[in-house]
């Protein structure tokens, strides 16, 4: 027994057993699991079997058409993923990355309002420095992202600052000024007596979430009326045009969502801060060169970028 966690030594144990869990993990399907391998549905179920003979432990139980993972399973699942990505990446990183002959496809989690200012400049530019390579976007949850990341399911994030575990590593991308989104129908001066009293619709995309400005608000003795919440910012504006409610969002995506609406984009009468976003990677990939350079992209975009921060050359 491996006395540090109480599980059977690994030693001469098959990886490909290890991708096989992973894959029934993710898929809680045998069959699904199986096409994906590009291997027979006994196969996966043999290597099931050996698995479970190994741990001591059902690891999967039949549930409907699919199966659940067990106590030790789920417990299992993040160290397998992450060493499975890290011996990928150790692998990936003793060749050459080429840009201009790679053909790989990078993964992305952004927020919805942050693909509609980063994701076309950046394709724009990896058409002439990638041409062949991909870009693949996802929205995930902070703690779905940070297993996400640790699997090598998603190569880089850009999120809101915030405090991070030691296995992440983070460094600042851009830094967003907030501004007001008003109807046609709205006259005069926006101050904060007005702002404060107005009725306002807000974004968040899960329904306990709270906005960055109500958050804001809230750290200043502050309170807005919050009388319609939805998932994106284009709906927002699009009932902003419709109705007398105001909506707080970045100025960029304004500027890029409103042009054909009709709204007027105010100043901001609160001084609230701007938004800082980070841009966050595992550090299992912080020497990868195909990692470093993706990083550098982005990094490029935010220098050239009016409303964004200089960011430091990569060491």
């Amino acid at each position: 027994m491996n006395e540090m966690n109480g599980l059977p030594s690994t030693t001469r144990m098959d990886l490909n057993l290890f991708r096989v869990f992973e894959v029934v993990f993710r898929e809680r399907n045998l069959t699904r699991a199986a096409a994906i391998l590009h291997v027979s549905q006994s196969a996966v179920s043999h290597s099931l079997a050996r698995l479970r003979e190994h741990f001591a432990d059902p690891l999967f139980v039949r549930e409907g058409r699919g199966v659940t993972p067990t106590a030790l399973a789920q417990r299992l699942a993040p160290v397998i993923s992450d060493s499975l990505a890290r011996l990928q990446r150790s692998l990936e990183g003793l060749h050459d990355f080429d840009p201009l002959q790679d053909e790989r496809t990078f993964t992305l989690s952004l927020p919805e309002q942050l693909e509609l200012v980063l994701l076309p400049p950046l394709l724009a530019q990896l058409r002439h420095r990638a041409p062949h390579c991909k870009v693949r976007t996802a929205g995930l949850r902070w703690s779905e992202l940070k297993l996400e990341m640790a699997a090598g399911r998603i190569d880089l994030a850009v999120q809101i600052a915030r405090p991070v575990e030691a296995n992440l590593r983070q460094m600042q991308l851009l830094s967003e000024p907030l501004c007001v989104v008003a109807g046609p129908g709205f006259i005069g001066e926006l101050t904060t007596e007005r702002y404060l009293q107005a009725q306002h619709i807000a974004v968040a995309s899960w329904r306990r979430g709270l906005c960055y400005e109500d958050l804001a608000l809230g750290h200043m003795g502050l309170m807005r009326r919050v009388v319609q919440q939805c998932q994106n910012y284009q709906a927002a504006s699009l009932v902003v045009a419709q109705s007398d409610l105001l909506l707080t969002m970045s100025r960029r995506h304004a500027e890029l969502v409103n042009a054909a609406l009709g709204n007027r984009l105010l100043e901001l009468p609160v001084p609230l801060p701007s938004i800082g976003l980070n841009l966050y990677w595992h550090e299992s990939a912080e020497h990868d060169p195909v990692n470093r350079w993706l990083r550098q992209q982005l990094f490029s975009l935010a220098q050239n970028s009016s409303s964004g921060v200089t960011a430091p050359p990569l060491s």
